[in-house]
């Protein structure tokens, strides 16, 4: 079994009350005490390792490597990867911008690797190499506690070789990996906790890996210093629902799906560890919409093999070993199928956590609407040929977020047609500061959306779906704008301007991308997308040409309008987009209602549809009411 169960949980009993967000632990009779049994601790599995990896599952993996192929080749990679390590120099105190992260996650990967294979094969080569890592960090003059994350991260790493290479440490290495852990790391937080500094009172990311950093650091010294793992644990354990809320109601995240993978291994880390050494994770993994997170993972992942990548994020779908937890605490098969199958994640974890179970994707609908973050994906169907369109509506102001909302990516014959940039280099100046919109790939100009008069949405803008539809034949959604270009409005208090944009896919064979504008006379209008195909123009239509595939985008309203090419290569040091087009639409708005229609006939060769425009407020749908 994953989880460790322990009889002496009956022993325990917690009740948790949630007050604005807020989990607030109770304990019937007495304060909660190191050496009370309703402690936190009374249940701590004594034996290393504990954090989690047990025993149990080191019999039952090895079992498993002797009948399962595809596990076996998951840990011949393993193996192959930590021999690599064997060429490398360990871990360096070397900040890059603010950051000691690199070296963090370097150590943790590291630690991870090394002391997988060690207790699959018992080669003490492999733990030697892992204790190398942490004796190194341990010596490290701090672990950057100015950005917490690098400390956290350092803290889950030692935690884990200490855990897993307890049996192999001798004294002295305990106590420096120990120390290490106590005084670089978790007396760091202890004071952040304290304090009640920003990350423990945030709904993002820095929630969860802070906390579940700190977490493991506690579990893995609890013996030693208990009081201290106490304090931290019943701090973790408060903090981390704020940001656990975010995953309702339909396990989007709406940081993107980089910052989704980011968030919820964190999570994972730390529900999986308090299960493992405590018998229990206090219900945190019952938070309304964490069953259904991977959802979102599989929903945003389109048939190219890329991500659906807004916010801070990359295209690139890492992989994702907490699909296999989550897919076994929520008895969700699809989960594993996915991340086994599709995305074939080979990390040690892929290995602790494998899960064999299949599953049907077919049963899944091929269109969602993530109502909590309003994120819509639009999909013909599940093969690899399918159309696919990532859709952002949401908010503005969200951690890590864009000002992107009313951009798309469209997927078709196996490619990325229209692509998102991605981020840029978080060491630019004011990159989380003032200068953030000034951006390229930040602000609106780098994004698959409308720009009124060459300017930035509104950063604090949201924009709700307020339409979704989905049929074996169409799918489509309607997102309302407005807010996004209301800056003028509402400083004179004016709001009779309206922008909507509504995508509709037909079946494989076309995407109608479909925006009605009222107001805003006299501004320029820019409609733009961005593209890696070669771009061929010819009036109101356009050519994109990846290998030998085509994909043809036209102007359906107004006829008279025409494509153009622009650069889409900011002034360095921004990042260039070396081979990316943008492909663009230019045009001054009356004072009439306008209505722009471009569709991309996806499947030249094929029959094209009829494509009849009707205004959005007649598209059908599930209409958001109440909002």
């Amino acid at each position: 079994m994953i989880f460790a169960h322990y009889s002496q949980i009956a022993k325990q009993v917690v009740i948790f009350t949630v007050f604005s967000g807020l989990t607030t632990i109770l304990t019937i009779g007495r304060p909660l005490m190191a050496s009370d049994e309703t402690s936190p601790l009374a249940t701590l599995r004594k034996e290393h390792p504990r954090l989690i990896v047990t025993r149990e599952d080191e019999r039952r993996v090895k079992q498993l490597l002797g009948q399962n192929a595809q596990l076996r080749a998951i840990f011949e990679f393993l193996r192959k990867e930590a021999d690599e390590v064997f060429r490398q120099s360990p871990v360096q105190h070397r900040l890059i911008g603010p950051r000691l992260l690199d070296q963090s996650r370097l150590c943790l990967s590291r630690v991870y690797l090394l002391a997988t294979v060690y207790r699959v094969t018992g080669e003490r080569r492999y733990a030697d190499r892992a204790i190398k890592e942490m004796i190194t960090a341990a010596g490290f003059q701090d672990w950057n506690p100015s950005h917490f994350l690098d400390t956290a991260e350092m803290t889950h790493a030692l935690a884990i070789g200490y855990d897993w290479l307890y049996e192999v440490l001798d004294s002295q290495q305990r106590q420096t990996i120990r120390q290490a852990i106590v005084e670089k790391g978790l007396r760091e937080g202890e004071k952040i906790y304290r304090k009640g500094t920003w990350w423990t009172k945030t709904s993002w990311n820095w929630n969860q890996v802070c906390n579940g950093g700190m977490t493991l650091g506690a579990l893995a010294v609890a013996d030693e210093e208990p009081q201290l793992a106490e304090y931290i644990l019943a701090q973790a354990i408060k903090s981390i629902p704020i940001a656990l809320a975010n995953y309702a109601p339909d396990g989007a995240w709406a940081e993107g799906p980089g910052y989704w993978s980011y968030a919820t291994h964190y999570t994972v880390y730390m529900l999986a560890g308090l299960q493992s050494a405590l018998g229990t994770d206090f219900g945190l993994s019952d938070s309304p919409g964490f069953d259904k997170a991977g959802d979102f993972r599989i929903h945003v992942v389109g048939p190219s093999g890329l991500a659906f990548n807004f916010a801070d994020g990359s295209a690139r779908v890492g992989a994702a070993a907490p699909m296999f937890w989550l897919a076994t605490r929520f008895g969700k098969p699809l989960y594993a199928w996915h991340e086994r199958e599709v995305v074939k994640g080979r990390t040690p974890l892929h290995l602790w956590w494998y899960n064999d179970q299949s599953a049907d994707i077919t049963r899944e609908p091929p269109a969602k609407w993530f109502r909590g973050a309003d994120i819509v994906t639009l999909r013909s169907d599940w093969e690899d040929q399918a159309v696919f369109v990532g859709f952002k509506g949401g908010d503005n102001a969200v951690n890590h977020s864009h000002l992107e909302l009313g951009s798309f990516v469209l997927d078709a014959q196996g490619l990325r047609w229209v692509l998102d940039l991605g981020s840029d280099n978080y060491n630019l100046p004011g990159y989380f500061g003032k200068q953030r919109w000034t951006y390229y790939r930040l602000g609106t100009q780098g994004q698959n959306t409308l720009v009124l008069d060459g300017q930035n949405q509104n950063p604090q803008a949201k924009a709700p779906v307020i339409a979704f539809w989905s049929s074996p034949t169409i799918s489509h959604a309607v997102i309302d704008l407005s807010a996004a270009y209301m800056e003028n409005e509402r400083q004179t208090g004016i709001a009779s301007s309206r922008v909507l944009r509504g995508i509709a896919v037909f079946g494989r064979n076309a995407v109608l991308v479909q925006d009605e504008i009222v107001g805003h006379s006299g501004k320029e209008l820019q409609w733009q997308i961005h593209t890696e195909a070669r771009v061929s123009i010819q009036g109101n239509r356009a050519t994109l040409t990846q290998n030998d595939r085509q994909v043809i985008a036209e102007i359906l309203a107004p006829r008279d309008l025409i494509f153009e090419s622009q650069s889409a290569n900011p002034p360095p040091p921004q990042r260039q987009n070396p081979g990316v087009t943008k492909l663009a639409i230019r045009t001054k708005l009356s004072d009439e209602p306008f209505t722009l229609a471009v569709v991309f006939w996806c499947n030249p060769l094929a029959k094209r549809p009829p494509i009849s425009l009707r205004p959005l407020q007649d598209w059908e749908g599930q209409v958001a009411t109440g909002r």
